[in-house]
């Protein structure tokens, strides 16, 4: 939307009806005004009143609209070249609807974001760009700001004075001649733009009569002389070329191959082409073909420094030859600017070319030498991987699956067997049914995964190998990224990295210190048929003994040697089936304690390391698109 201000002149915070359809168009924080309808010769509507210079004036007494729309003043003052409404309303609908207004605001977001990541003289010329486009975008973009710019002796005096049409500036043989700026303008509201350019009020001149309407916009300035010897010439050039919308470089034919003129300033403006003139002055000086001859080595000088030429309609610098002594060329020189004016975009294309120039400089900073940048799937997992090893979470999981299976044989174990390991374990000593056999360390009656959870709480992680880890990821992450980002992504993994190896043990410790595996029900039927059978081995044995003794008698007493003999073969083979059966859920279980302490493991290392990295990489990637748009999207 445009923003709109009312006909008394305050600012268009809501709407303001269109005077055809009664539309409301809302304020987006321009201050711009509403053309008015010219029609048989005359406004329609009131006229603005003036808020600053440079926008829309009310005309003062004795100041009528003439039949062409052009401003004349019965005093006898110099008119206003145009409708003074058709210059503002051109140059805001120029800014609004082209492309600059986006890349400014990329280029905004894109220094804001980069203010911690990268130095501030790196960002120094972006944020200079920005603050101009602020200052340049105060005032209308339907004047457009030229200077004559050229070295001692080119005639560029000459020239801004045949331009003119009055002798402005002093033209001599005396070396420098222009000592100062001089501006002349073919508008009344040109005040504040030659405020923002520095040139006193001395130094701005009124164009000659009769007024070429075709200029109504235009300003004009003549520049000290680049190469001028007097102190403080250069310096007002230098900062006047990097204020004005467009540049006409004025040579001639003995100085037009100089050095300093090509690689001080062609070469290094040459993204500035657009709004570039290139003149050979003094053609006049030149017999016969010369001139072609002394032009065609101007565009090969020209085209070796990289400035494109505008030829075969494409955009690019105009260069042409003209006499401003003799009035050769000039008026072909004058209906460019007059075109340059009237198209209302030259400021916009300068300061295009400036974020152009800023966009390359900063390239380095914000684009990738490689493909795609950031954390994929496989480094990810490659990270948890690394971290579940240094936690030994494997080892932990194999532990536990031994555990289970002890545990399993310590419940499903025959009594005898029991009574054996019982009186093979030393005084003082804490093991338990988990405990090694073959260590010859006792065992005691615990929970199944007691032993694994005891190990996993007094396991310590390898430092080194989360110090490799958190390495390992953040190469990964930082392939291919500029250099700030890459520090700044090495420098979050880093700090979370810190510390990280105690985290994993606290988190690990946590994990498993509320685990308890549920003991199977199977196991208490197959210890109590073991019981029952040690009952039946006793009564077996008992009743042997009193048949030998003769306690009892009859034919029958072998029969007792049937429960011992019985108990004898069935515990054991009882005892094996179910070591065979216990091997499944133990391998179950230690898969499951395993896959606790990774997650513990990866839950941590995600928290301390992954998500800082992964907020710099998007951080990052936010940044490069704003540079995208900031550079047109190339």
């Amino acid at each position: 939307m445009t923003a709109t201000e009312d006909n008394d002149g305050n600012e268009g915070g809501g709407a303001d009806r269109d005077a055809e359809g009664g539309r409301h168009t809302w304020d987006d924080g321009l201050i711009a005004r509403r053309a008015h309808r010219w029609a048989g010769g005359r406004a329609v509507g009131r006229p603005a009143r003036a808020v600053d210079e440079g926008m829309v004036a009310e005309p003062a007494p004795g100041v009528s609209h003439g039949p062409a729309g052009l401003t004349a003043e019965r005093t006898g003052r110099r008119p206003f070249c145009g409708p003074p409404y058709a210059v503002y309303e051109a140059g805001v609908r120029s800014f609004a609807t082209g492309t600059l207004r986006p890349r400014l605001e990329a280029l905004r977001q894109l220094v804001g974001l980069s203010r911690s990541r990268l130095e501030g003289r790196t960002l120094a010329g972006a944020a200079r760009v920005l603050d101009e486009a602020d200052a340049r975008g105060r005032h209308p973009y339907g004047h457009t700001v030229v200077a004559v710019a050229g070295a001692t002796g080119s005639g560029k005096s000459t020239l801004f004075n045949a331009l003119a049409g009055a002798p402005l500036s002093e033209a001599g043989i005396r070396r420098p001649t222009t000592a100062r700026p001089l501006a002349c303008a073919w508008t009344d509201h040109a005040d504040g733009l030659l405020d923002r350019l520095g040139i006193p009020a001395v130094d701005r001149r009124n164009p000659g009569y009769p007024y070429d309407p075709a200029l109504r916009g235009l300003v004009l300035l003549d520049l000290p002389d680049h190469d001028s010897a007097a102190p403080g010439h250069r310096e007002r050039v230098d900062r006047l070329l990097g204020l004005v919308d467009a540049v006409v470089w004025v040579v001639d034919p003995e100085k037009y191959a100089d050095a300093v003129l090509h690689e001080r300033y062609l070469r290094p403006l040459a993204g500035y082409a657009e709004v570039t003139f290139v003149v050979l002055n003094q053609v006049d000086r030149l017999p016969g073909e010369a001139a072609d001859q002394v032009l065609d080595d101007l565009r090969r000088l020209l085209d070796e420094d990289g400035l494109a030429l505008g030829e075969h309609g494409e955009p690019g610098a105009a260069v042409l030859a003209l006499s401003a002594l003799t009035g050769e060329g000039v008026r072909e020189l004058r209906e460019m600017l007059g075109r340059l004016t009237a198209e209302c975009g030259a400021a916009e294309r300068r300061l295009s070319a400036d974020v152009d120039g800023t966009m390359t400089r900063l390239r380095p900073q914000y684009v990738a030498d490689g493909g795609p940048v950031g954390l994929t799937e496989r480094a990810r997992t490659a990270f948890a991987d690394r971290l579940a090893e240094a936690a030994g979470a494997a080892a932990a999981g194999q532990a536990a699956e031994r555990a289970w299976l002890r545990d399993a044989e310590w419940a499903c174990g025959t009594p005898w067997g029991r009574l054996r390991d019982r009186k093979g374990r030393t005084p003082g000593d804490p093991g338990g049914p988990s405990a090694s056999r073959t260590s010859g360390a006792p065992e005691r009656t615990e929970i199944p995964g007691a032993r694994a959870r005891t190990v996993a709480a007094e396991a310590v992680t390898a430092r080194p190998a989360v110090e490799e880890a958190v390495r390992a990821l953040a190469d990964e992450a930082t392939a291919g990224l500029p250099g700030p980002w890459a520090q700044a992504v090495r420098e979050a993994a880093g700090w979370g990295g810190r510390g990280l190896a105690e985290a994993v043990d606290e988190a690990v410790a946590a994990a498993t210190a509320s685990r308890r595996p549920p003991r199977p029900v199977w196991w208490s039927m197959v210890a109590a048929v073991q019981m029952a059978l040690l009952v039946a081995q006793v009564v077996g044995v008992l009743w042997l003994l009193g048949a030998v003794a003769g306690v009892f008698g009859g034919p029958e007493w072998w029969l007792s040697a049937l429960p011992v003999t019985g108990g004898a073969v069935i515990g054991p083979a009882l005892a094996w089936a179910s070591r065979t059966a216990a091997r499944g859920p133990a391998r179950r279980h230690g898969q499951s304690v395993e896959g606790l302490l990774r997650e513990a493991a990866a839950g941590c290392g995600r928290t301390r390391v992954l998500e800082p990295v992964e907020a710099e990489l998007a951080r990052y990637a936010e940044v490069r698109a704003q540079y995208v748009i900031a550079a047109g999207g190339t």
